[in-house]
């Protein structure tokens, strides 16, 4: 209803859901009755979009004929829809792609009326922790990271030590701090080092980049493990979501962490990539004028969505009372111990008939216990990383009589579980979490896929003390309390105090991902105003604005900046260096008279005008190029050396009368090539002079356009740049006393200034130089297609150019031109003699008959 409503504006309102698979499932569902109701339906997904048309019927190969009726149109027509359902993936990137756009036929999105987000907890607050990036290939050599991995691997990981007088030693290479998710060198790991790579230290010329690959390289090799985060197929290594845990296809870690983890593997290492185009999910949603969500597990959260979102969260009773018996959990000394445990509860329940959905908190443990299942003849489904594609069907049967489903993270799964025939009389579907998440939000969702509906159900969750929330968060007295309370090999204990102890672990853990997501976003507060003037100013350009009045204010801005340089108020003037700078910028003399003053601002306002009129000159200048192009056509098609001279210039000036609607002098004939070239464009341009006019100001308007949209992108990419480097390094002003956001702010502003200071210098330099069309805009809308789209912290988009089918290009080899013989008709269509045409350029001179310039 709410999206009705709001589709009646006719702005379109997106539905934002967590995967590909909901927002087909979403629109085919509600489809009917949008259509009926008379509203247009579209859904976009990676690499696919379509609208819903009850009359187009494409039957899914799952027989869910909610995916039947997908019409496939261009994405911009999906968003053209009055509705459109999509992830937050896909409307994110698509709204930076639209900002890299140079036709606006080409940009897809409309503007950000409405929305409502699905699961709002998992795509505003957990994937919140990372930015979408656009990024492109850099230069850098990916031979170090194979040597970086190569050393990491024979350091000698060590521990940190705090002594009585609380100073620290270290043992070892290098230390990992789980907890914080972070690798350090030891000061003996770091000579170690540099003995291994067999530099003489990393802290001198070019060697100082080494610590960051080895950094990496230490990353890779201890925090990050093959099946939790990240699975290994067709020779790619691919990041698993560890908060729904499925796999993220395409999408890359940043600062070169994606690369070492290729190399610990052993595979072909891609380029590290630069950001061309960024945005923070809460920025993004910041965008849409109105926001709303659903989910059922926001309560925790209301917090987050009141600051960051200024969404209230408001919490409604089930629609029947909850059926549901939630057992304390069960804690033993070990993990095989509990895994023995999980494993006769699963046979236990399994006998008596009770459905078994157990969820586990990685790829590696879903398959670990569905080994121990397989070994114990247990027939069971898995749902993991590796088997997301018919996840809503393992889902939808995972109540049935009997059945065992193993499964990863449920956040975002989105299907409802229907218990089976007389399931419910012997107590409905029984949860067994095998592992605390540090987010109680997830342990929720997983408990929340019993007892739906007043359905009965119960859950429990099995821990041990060597469980990665314990190991990291849990406090030191926990074990030691555990055992004197009787813990013993093969045992549980079920305590409520154990149970209080792991929420405040998992509460303290929120909160430190609250400061993360709240420090991304203070920090991308400076950008996301950048941001705002950048594509502010394009959309104006791809609306159609009219630039010249923008391109003249930044050509005075420069005269303004340069006359304070060279004629200072109460300094010595230098005005032979600044009529220089003027002949340098704008390839023209400026008059003595402008610079005849000892008043700056009346000889600035000289030299303004005299800017002015040297700019609305180029219009006509400009024009009469584009004449001379056609007449210099014309004269060497039909004024060859070998035809007769009275019969090529008859036809000559028929070809010009047909093309100007101008007649040109019998007088002209007398005139030498290159004079009478010249003479014609000046009578054609008299001639015509409105026309010429309108045609140099339209050619001028369309440079305007291409060199604004050219250096605004060139110089907003070397920004972003700069702005990461920034980031990386701005921490280090705390040890001076000094906020690092306001310094971070200041700083960036700072660049930002100096980024539009060199847009203008470069617009001013380059318009007056313009001497014909600008480049084809169909050129440049394609100039992008080579970036890549990354989030968390790198999503890759389909890269390459496409040709006119949308297959995707190939790399065309370059191959020897045959020449004609010397006598024969020359390539260049002139009608002459390949011997007095482009023989002699051909054979290392300039051709006949042309001078250097022209060539």
């Amino acid at each position: 209803l709410p999206l009705y409503l709001n589709a009646l504006t006719a702005k379109g309102c997106h539905l934002v859901t967590p995967n590909d698979y909901l927002s087909r499932v979403g629109g085919g569902w509600m489809g009917p009755i949008y259509n009926l109701l008379g509203l247009t339906v579209g859904v976009i997904a990676h690499e696919f979009a379509a609208v819903y048309d009850p009359s187009f019927v494409d039957p899914s190969p799952h027989g869910d004929e909610r995916l039947d009726h997908w019409r496939p149109v261009p994405r911009r027509e999906a968003y053209r829809a009055d509705i459109t359902y999509g992830t937050n993936n896909e409307f994110g990137f698509d709204y930076l792609r639209d900002n890299l756009k140079f036709r606006k036929e080409d940009v897809v999105q409309r503007e950000h009326g409405y929305a409502i987000v699905d699961e709002v907890d998992s795509i505003l607050v957990d994937e919140a922790r990372t930015p979408l990036i656009i990024s492109g290939p850099t230069e850098e050599s990916t031979d170090k990271y194979y040597v970086a991995d190569r050393v990491a691997k024979q350091l000698t990981r060590g521990e940190e030590i705090t002594n009585k007088d609380r100073t620290k030693t270290f043992t070892g290479d290098y230390v990992v701090k789980e907890k914080e998710h972070v690798v350090f060198m030891t000061d003996q790991g770091i000579v170690k080092a540099e003995k291994l790579v067999g530099v003489d230290s990393f802290y001198s010329g070019d060697n100082m980049e080494w610590p960051h690959f080895l950094e990496s390289a230490l990353k890779a090799n201890s925090l990050y493990k093959r099946d939790q985060e990240y699975v290994v197929e067709d020779g790619e290594v691919i990041i698993v979501d560890e908060f729904t845990g499925r796999k993220m296809p395409g999408r890359r870690w940043s600062d070169g962490l994606h690369q070492a983890v290729e190399a610990k593997e052993a595979m072909r290492i891609q380029e590290e990539s630069q950001t061309y185009a960024t945005i923070t999910l809460q920025n993004y949603f910041k965008l849409y004028k109105k926001l709303a969500g659903m989910t059922g597990t926001a309560a925790t959260e209301a917090m987050e969505f009141e600051k960051i979102y200024k969404l209230e969260v408001c919490v409604i009773p089930t629609n029947k009372p909850l059926n549901r018996m939630n057992f304390p959990d069960l804690v033993y000394g070990t993990e095989d111990e509990k895994y023995d445990a999980i494993e006769e509860e699963v046979a236990r329940l399994h006998a008596s008939g009770r459905p078994v959905l157990s969820g586990t908190t990685s790829v590696e443990k879903s398959e670990k216990l569905s080994k121990r299942l397989q070994l114990r003849g247990i027939k069971h489904e898995i749902l993991n990383a590796k088997y997301h594609e018919k996840e809503a069907y393992v889902i939808a049967k995972a109540g049935q009589m009997g059945a065992v489903t193993v499964a990863t993270n449920m956040a975002g799964r989105g299907t409802d579980i229907i218990l089976g025939a007389g399931v419910a009389d012997i107590g409905g579907l029984h949860i067994l979490g095998t592992e605390r998440h540090e987010a109680r939000r997830v342990d929720n969702q997983l408990r929340g896929r019993a007892g739906r509906q007043g359905d009965p159900g119960s859950s429990q969750f099995f821990l041990s003390l060597e469980d990665d929330l314990f190991r990291k968060f849990a406090p030191p007295w926990m074990k030691g309390l555990l055992q004197k309370m009787g813990l013993k090999e093969g045992e549980a204990i079920e305590s409520r105090l154990v149970t209080r102890a792991i929420g405040k672990a998992q509460k303290n853990v929120e909160n430190h991902n609250f400061d993360i997501r709240k420090n991304l976003v203070e920090y991308d507060q400076i950008r996301n105003e950048q941001r705002k003037v950048i594509y502010g100013l394009r959309q104006q350009i791809l609306e159609g604005a009219d630039m010249k009045e923008k391109v003249l204010e930044m050509v005075m801005n420069r005269v303004a900046d340069a006359a304070s340089r060279f004629m200072p108020k109460g300094e010595d003037w230098n005005v032979d260096g600044f009529r220089e700078w003027y002949k340098n910028k704008f390839g023209a003399e400026l008059t003595p008279e402008a610079t005849k003053s000892n008043d700056p601002d009346a000889m600035l306002e000289r030299t303004k005008e005299a800017v002015e009129r040297l700019y609305l000159g180029r219009e006509s200048v400009i024009g009469r190029s584009e004449i001379r192009k056609r007449v210099k056509t014309l004269y060497h098609r039909h004024l060859g050396e070998h035809r007769d001279l009275s019969e090529g210039f008859q036809a000559f000036s028929r070809a010009a009368k047909e093309d100007f609607e101008v007649e040109i002098p019998a007088a002209f004939i007398r005139h030498a090539k290159d004079d009478l070239v010249e003479a014609a464009v000046a009578h054609v341009a008299k001639a015509k002079e409105e026309e010429t006019a309108k045609l140099g100001a339209s050619i001028m308007r369309q440079a305007e356009r291409y060199i604004l949209l050219s250096k605004i992108d060139e110089k907003w990419k070397d920004l972003l740049y700069n702005m990461d480097q920034l980031r990386d390094v701005i921490g280090l002003v705390g040890y001076a006393q000094i906020d690092p956001k306001l310094q971070y702010k200041r700083e960036g502003t700072e660049l930002f200034n100096e980024m539009m200071d060199a847009i203008e210098n470069d617009v001013a330099s380059l318009i007056f130089r313009v001497q014909e069309a600008a480049v084809s805009e169909d050129r440049m809308a394609r100039r992008w297609r080579g970036a890549q789209f990354r989030k968390d912290e790198v999503q890759a988009f389909a890269g390459g150019q496409e040709d006119a089918d949308g297959e995707e290009a190939k790399p065309v080899p370059a191959r020897a031109r045959k020449l004609p013989g010397r006598n024969d008709p020359c390539y260049c269509g002139s009608g002459r003699k390949y011997k007095k045409c482009h023989y002699t350029a051909d054979h290392g001179g300039v051709p006949a008959g042309k001078g250097k310039e022209e060539e």
